[in-house]
């Protein structure tokens, strides 16, 4: 997890979200803006920007099916309605959800038009994405279906193993149905010291090995590798018979993507990046692959789940998922529930298809990949066929968060305070040139040390105010800041800026 940041530095960027929020609100935003609403809550998402729009103006989402989509969130309600307050209080739309959960469990909708109304009644519609940037970015997972045996045998030789008895997490007990999948893990030595649990190449190499905790064997560490990156498998035993496995917890390393490693390596091209041609690489490449995987040193442990091959995955909310309507969601700022209209192209029919995606989503998943306010996981299914859909899925999309009638997406543009004037601002001021170069007098060209990308907004800057720029001299010093007082005053005043602009 990140380290907190300063009071002074939330501040600001509390402030730069308020401002871009007045920024890209236009007239019909605010006129979507129902005045019976404006007493309620401000809506506040750390890190992202958003701005109301009225449904006519949303892609797409007249033609979606909204009747599965009210299944899939009514599902969610159960769990929503169910939980504690203080249990989502402190994420973006906190407790707002149980409102809509109550009517929705209450109502008797069965057809599309009355599922489309109650959501169009029951929220507003904002656009979301991360401080600064346009669209979102979607990836797709699956379940996948894998060969397995319940002992060891010359064929089936990598162990899926349970959680240990001595992974131990602050906050938690080590008998808790599952642990988070994000923060340090500790191995318990003894009943006081605490140290790193294992990584991934201290538990390939046998650290946890002969304790009893496998729960049954796959033919390769590239199966298990996947299974992991997934979050749960159907294990087909020799028997036919089908084990279902589901996270449980990890061993505290952050997951470091083996995609990214082989694009930076110029093995395989970003642009030819999926599941598919990783796991081709690693089965071509048994010496590279196992270095490969280590590089990733976080380790996923799993428990055995009573499911039948005809249900669903269970995702983090605790309920099974629906797929093409459940998305993984960054829990640290999303409420499981939540409904998110995706909109864009996707290779769905093909790895060069530009298929229309106009979906209406429930968030009831997450994942620890799955960070920022505009940042979601398609779940496809099980099989061989999610499986290549969602191995080729890393898009630019556009998100559309439904917010609770009682949030109001305005209240916050209205009230955030502007920052203080600049201190570079006040002693330009305090300092004017005294003598400036004319616009007219010719420029010496010099190359520019900036990056090509950077390169480009520095030319769109008027050449009379570049050059002059260029040519500003040093302030004369002032004799009357020659006591020791104010030059220390003056010193101060610059650190405090520093620290708040970091």
């Amino acid at each position: 997890m990140a380290p907190e940041a300063p009071a002074d530095l939330y501040w600001l960027r509390r402030c730069a979200v308020g401002l871009c929020i007045a920024a890209v609100m236009g007239p019909a935003a605010v006129r979507a803006h129902d005045s019976r609403h404006r007493s309620a809550a401000p809506l506040e998402i750390s890190g992202g920007q958003y701005s109301p729009v009225v449904w006519a103006d949303i892609a797409g989402w007249n033609n979606d099916n909204h009747l599965d989509a009210f299944k899939a969130f009514r599902a969610s309600c159960r769990a929503v309605t169910g939980r504690r307050r203080s249990a989502v209080s402190r994420k973006a739309l906190g407790v707002s959800l149980r409102e809509p959960c109550r009517a929705a469990k209450a109502a008797n909708i069965s057809d599309d038009a009355k599922a489309k109304a109650f959501f169009e009644n029951r929220f507003r519609a904002v656009r979301i994405s991360r401080l600064g940037e346009t669209d979102g970015f979607v990836t797709g997972y699956y379940e996948p279906i894998i060969d397995g045996s319940r002992t060891r045998t010359d064929v089936y030789t990598v162990p899926v193993y349970r959680r240990p008895s001595n992974l131990f997490v602050r906050g938690f007990s080590q008998s808790a149905p599952s642990l988070p999948n994000n923060g340090p893990v500790y191995r318990k030595i003894g009943r006081r010291k605490l140290v790193p649990y294992y990584d991934r190449a201290e538990i390939e190499d046998g650290a946890i090995a002969g304790r009893g905790l496998e729960i049954c064997w796959l033919k390769s560490q590239t199966d298990l590798l996947f299974t992991q990156i997934q979050g749960s498998a159907r294990v087909r035993l020799e028997d036919g018979s089908t084990i279902r496995i589901n996270y449980d917890s990890y061993n505290g390393y952050p997951y470091t993507a083996v995609g990214r490693i082989l694009i930076e390596r110029n093995i395989i091209p970003k642009e030819q990046m999926s599941m598919q041609r990783i796991r081709q690489w690693m089965t071509d490449n048994p010496d590279g692959a196992r270095e490969l995987r280590r590089q990733n040193r976080s380790y996923v442990f799993f428990r055995e789940v009573k499911l039948s091959d005809n249900d669903e995955a269970i995702g983090a909310q605790g309920l099974p998922l629906t797929p093409g309507r459940s998305i993984a969601v960054d829990k640290t700022l999303h409420v499981y529930g939540t409904p998110f209209f995706i909109e864009g192209e996707l290779p769905i029919q093909s790895e060069q298809a530009k298929t229309p995606f106009h979906r209406l989503m429930i968030a009831q998943d997450t994942g620890s990949a799955i960070v920022g306010p505009a940042r979601a996981d398609l779940y496809l299914g099980a099989g061989s066929e999610a499986g290549r859909v969602s191995g080729r899925l890393r898009h630019n999309m556009h998100f559309v968060m439904l917010v609770p009638n009682s949030l109001d997406p305005i209240a916050r543009a209205k009230t955030m305070p502007l920052p203080e004037t600049r201190p570079s601002a006040k002693i330009a001021r305090l300092f004017p040139p005294n003598d400036r170069k004319p616009a007219n007098a010719p420029q010496a060209s010099a190359p520019s040390s900036l990056p090509a990308d950077e390169q480009t907004g520095a030319a769109s800057v008027p050449a009379a105010k570049a050059a002059s720029s260029e040519i500003t001299p040093l302030p004369p010093e002032r004799s009357e800041v020659g006591s020791a007082h104010k030059p220390r005053h003056r010193t101060h005043y610059r650190r405090r800026w520093h620290r708040r602009a970091r």
